[in-house]
């Protein structure tokens, strides 16, 4: 995969572009009440925030759009989407309203962009930097993913980022085995 560009999109509105399968009602919203018709609900046929069929039928929406596009969902994981037609190959990697689009031709991955773009409002388009806590950042040899930032955040939060750097501390009798030249050690005996 060396060479493949990694592109994050980020949808707006994510849970408004899904359709319900299901009836659901829902009382009429205080600054939307109709004078005349006080003990009517409102019928939806459209997700909207809140809703706990929202994400469900975001995905629905998603995945019926990335097929539109020969894309097909991996059994292996229900979040990965493959597109391979002869020499083109491309992967759509989902969480939530947060896409990572990737392929081995870059004029296709910028048209499964587009048409992205076309079916849904799309923002950020850039190439992948920061995805759920990992910071990713490309090298010669592959990417090199690491969680400085998670780290920070978190020592921050505990009011630790001002602790001594330790080493993770192992028991003498490791060390001692460590040091006579043994390479493995088994964790049971301890």
């Amino acid at each position: 995969m060396q060479g493949w560009s990694l592109q994050q999109l980020n949808v707006n509105n994510t849970f408004l572009h899904g359709h319900l399968t299901e009836k659901v009602y829902m009382k009429q919203p205080s600054s939307f009440k109709s004078l005349e018709n006080l003990n009517h609900v409102c019928y939806l046929t459209k997700a909207i925030y809140g809703l706990k069929q929202a994400p469900r039928a975001w995905y629905y929406a998603l995945k019926l759009a990335l097929s539109e596009f020969s894309f097909i969902n991996a059994k292996s994981n229900s979040s990965l989407f493959v597109f391979s037609d002869g020499l083109i190959l491309a992967y759509c990697l989902v969480y939530v309203d947060d896409l990572i689009l990737t392929g081995n031709n870059l004029l296709f991955v910028a048209s499964i962009i587009a048409q992205l773009g076309h079916k849904f409002s799309i923002k950020d388009i850039a190439p992948l930097y920061f995805f759920l806590g990992i910071e990713v950042i490309p090298t010669a040899d592959g990417l090199f993913i690491n969680q400085h930032q998670n780290i920070r955040d978190l020592l921050a939060k505990t009011s630790m980022d001002g602790a001594k750097v330790v080493t993770t501390p192992l028991s003498v009798s490791v060390l001692l085995k460590l040091a006579n030249g043994s390479s493995t050690v088994d964790p049971t005996e301890y």
